[in-house]
């Protein structure tokens, strides 16, 4: 079975998400909901919040669903 994994980028990092590790805590959510959202598509909207805050919020997450590659 194939792994799914979905990247959303901007100019500085790259948040990889990884469904079937996400266990829908939703901390991302409550932490930066103009960045996190899962009622729309794409549920990550990058430009709206800053790459640090992104950075730090994705190393709350407790699953590691989410992660972070730097440019």
């Amino acid at each position: 079975m194939k792994e799914i994994i979905k990247k959303y980028s901007n100019r500085e990092i790259t948040i990889v998400w990884k469904p079937a590790l996400c266990i829908h805590s939703g901390i991302c959510f409550r932490g930066l909901p103009a960045v996190f959202d899962p009622r729309r598509r794409p549920w990550i909207q990058m430009e709206n919040n800053t790459s640090e805050q992104m950075i730090a919020q994705v190393g709350k997450c407790p699953s590691g669903a989410l992660s972070i590659e730097k440019k």
